[in-house]
């Protein structure tokens, strides 16, 4: 299934390519916009996915989505990036994750960019263009630090700011590249140290999460259960290489729940 999968999200970045960025429309929260191509994209994705694996069902981005259950699900982000696509920054992704059970089973991510095809499957690794990769063992003090900055939930400005001037402080240097798929996998092939975002949704981040554990990283929600998909709500996300996950996740979580008690929450 997973040769035929790399196929198919190939495919479906070449519709992403061959369109120009047009038919901008804003949806729900603050600077949210969706493209044509991401549009197409899921589409294709859509009819191709359920060919592949008949009785399962597609959670993706840019559709009316049923409640999660037990049935095999693709969890689908068309374009992850689309304001990098807008702008033609060159840094965005396609990304297929499958779940079974609310358990995590498959991952696909590619970069067309970099024509960089990030895979895993559980129990068995990850792999970049079929190569075995994993995270880096970098130490906190020397980290780089990538992160997030939840642009739908203005409320979280002040709380993801906080977290990252103690983390520029604290660890060699931090990035925003805008792509949160793509922030997970370079944690997952060792480019990158520490990751966190404190609202994502289930395409953002379902495939990352097992990219990540193949890897031989470590990925929490700091709001949601661990130990099985959870989609009633957008995830608080944190995530690095084992040494850094202590003192990265104390710095994220403190002010994630600082956050919290201003909310009354």
């Amino acid at each position: 299934m997973l040769t035929k999968l790399e196929t198919i999200i190939k495919n479906a970045a070449e519709i992403m390519l061959k369109m120009q960025p047009k038919g901008i429309v804003s949806k729900e929260g603050h600077a949210n916009f969706v493209t044509e191509a991401d549009k197409k994209t899921q589409d294709f994705l859509q009819e191709e996915l359920l060919k592949l694996l008949p009785g399962s069902v597609m959670y993706g981005e840019e559709k009316e989505n049923e409640p999660l259950d037990d049935k095999p699900t693709w969890v689908v982000d068309p374009i992850d990036g689309t304001l990098n696509y807008i702008h033609g920054i060159g840094h965005s992704a396609v990304a297929i994750a499958l779940a079974e059970n609310r358990q995590l089973k498959l991952a696909c991510v590619y970069n067309p960019y970099r024509q960089e095809l990030f895979t895993a499957e559980k129990g068995r690794g990850a792999y970049l263009n079929g190569e075995r990769i994993s995270c880096s063992d970098t130490p906190y003090e020397r980290a780089l630090t990538s992160f997030g900055t939840s642009p739908y939930v203005p409320g979280l400005v002040d709380a993801t700011f906080r977290a990252v001037n103690t983390l520029m402080r604290e660890t060699a240097d931090v990035r925003r590249f805008g792509s949160a798929i793509l922030d997970l996998a370079n944690i997952a092939c060792g480019r990158g140290d520490i990751f966190f975002e404190y609202s994502l949704s289930p395409w953002d981040y379902a495939a990352g999460a097992l990219l990540i554990r193949e890897a031989g990283g470590r990925f929490t929600l700091l709001n949601l259960p661990d130990d099985r998909l959870d989609f009633s709500a957008t995830a608080a996300v944190f995530t690095s290489n084992p040494q850094c996950f202590e003192k990265g996740l104390e710095v994220v979580e403190r002010n994630y729940r600082e956050w919290q008690k201003e909310q009354g929450r």
